[in-house]
């Protein structure tokens, strides 16, 4: 592939930076105020955010599957738009708020009847980084209040993701901003007993983020409804939620994949992170502390991706075809670049960042090689992120089922558990093996990108 193909124009970045970066300051902010949140939570001691980090760990599996729920619809809400059916736009937001309701139902069952079996999963003895049932009660106090963030975090990302397929990045990232105010000012009065406020402790950083969200959720939802001539899909929402069949019938081909590919993925993930645990408590307090500063630059490829099913579905909805494949390539590669730049970055601060925690030298040093690793992977993981969101855009749902979460569950978490339970490999060079055997999923990706099977307009003929 020549490399001038790779390589945009003024017009062509200014265009892509005007939609992905919206994204990126929402989630740069709220990945850095959950840093803060973290640190905070870190200063207090090593038990509570170990406890904090493994009831994230399972709350994460939640919403990767509301986010997988509602991208079936989305996938859809994008091509819609693309050829200017407003109907169409609205039904999918109806439907994307009937998955987010049946997902929280069985997403607050689950974590209701066995969030204590669930958090036990991930304390096992080994190091320095404190007692096993300091860690429990710790996680429970913080799970029993984190469960109320669930229906409005569901709500916004029905509203937002449909929001952002109309182009409109700006408002989502405001209600972020004032989400993460709210979320950073609560944390820092009731972690710490500031100003008369009550110490609550890991409590207190859980209730920070259930106002933060109802926060955000009202913005959102008030802004939409009172923008109806920009928002037209919202006229009549909710005076019925009869759904066309035909929609219904197509999102269930497309969408359901995309939904299970989610849940499994992030299920997998979750594994994974308990094969590493096997190592000891040691390792869930530096995983913590490196997935923080990791989340931060990770927001780049996140973001990117964001902008690839937007910009990519809008010209497969609008037909250009072979603009779309131009453009595609080009953000792949943007994405890649971005990341390397990212990762040397993260790379510098690795050796810095966890000298801010109260804990011990053991988990600092982890969770310094744990950053160096991802700093090593990053530009991997944005090209297969990229790639994932190609063929989304196209709807190759099945197909990206099969890239994502059937690769972790065939590859990454079988060589994780026979390496962390059979071998006494250490935890560094375990976690790094396990990142790069992604490179073959690299390889995959490339090759289902380049053959061009995402190249489809799956709305043509409904406007």
């Amino acid at each position: 592939m020549k490399l001038k193909r790779l390589i945009g124009n003024r017009d062509f970045y200014k265009m892509v930076l005007l939609v992905a970066v919206p994204i990126m300051i929402q989630n740069g902010i709220t990945n850095f105020v959950s840093l803060l949140d973290n640190i905070m939570v870190g200063r207090v001691g090593t038990e509570q955010m170990s406890g904090v980090a493994i009831v994230n760990q399972l709350i994460f599996v939640f919403n990767i599957s509301i986010f997988g729920g509602i991208s079936g619809p989305g996938i859809f809400g994008a091509q819609y738009f693309g050829c200017g059916d407003h109907k169409g736009l609205r039904n999918t937001l109806r439907l994307k708020l009937v998955i987010a309701f049946i997902v929280c139902v069985i997403g607050l069952g689950i974590l209701l009847g066995f969030g204590d079996q669930l958090i036990k999963l991930y304390l096992h003895e080994g190091g320095d980084a404190g007692d096993v049932t300091r860690t429990l009660a710790y996680g429970k106090q913080y799970l029993w209040v984190i469960l109320l963030e669930i229906v409005p975090f569901a709500i916004v990302q029905c509203y937002a993701s449909t929001l952002r397929e109309t182009g409109e990045t700006m408002l989502p990232m405001k209600a972020g901003l004032a989400a993460v105010a709210v979320n950073l000012i609560g944390n820092y009065l009731l972690i710490f007993g500031k100003f008369g406020f009550p110490r609550l402790g890991v409590q207190g950083a859980a209730i920070a983020t259930v106002l933060s969200r109802f926060v955000e959720c009202a913005i959102v939802m008030a802004w939409t409804h009172r923008h109806k001539e920009q928002n037209p899909f919202v006229v009549g929402l909710y005076h019925h939620f009869s759904i066309p069949g035909r929609l219904v019938k197509q999102v269930l081909q497309k969408g359901s994949p995309l939904m299970i590919n989610e849940i499994f993925w992030a299920t997998g993930m979750a594994m994974l992170t308990q094969c590493y645990s096997m190592r000891g408590l040691v390792v869930i307090a530096g995983l913590n502390i490196s997935s923080t500063i990791v989340n931060v630059f990770n927001v780049v490829f996140i973001s990117m991706g964001n902008a690839i099913s937007i910009i990519i579905g809008q010209l497969l909805g609008a037909g250009k075809m072979e603009e779309a494949r131009d453009t595609d390539y080009k953000l792949i590669a943007f994405s890649i670049f971005s990341c390397l730049v990212m990762g040397g970055l993260m790379a510098l601060v690795s050796p810095l960042f966890p000298q801010l925690y109260e804990t011990s030298d053991s988990v600092r040093t982890l969770a310094t090689q744990f950053i160096c690793i991802s700093a090593l992977c990053m530009p991997l993981q944005a090209f297969m992120h990229a790639a994932y969101f190609t063929l989304r855009a196209g709807g190759k749902t099945f197909i990206t089922f099969v890239f994502d979460s059937g690769f972790i569950w065939v590859v990454s978490l079988p060589l994780a558990f026979v390496l962390s339970r059979f071998t006494q490999v250490p935890i560094a060079p375990l976690y790094l093996t396990c990142q790069l055997v992604e490179i073959i999923k690299c390889v995959i990706g490339y090759t289902l990108v380049k053959k061009g099977i995402w190249l489809q307009n799956i709305v043509a003929g409904e406007a």
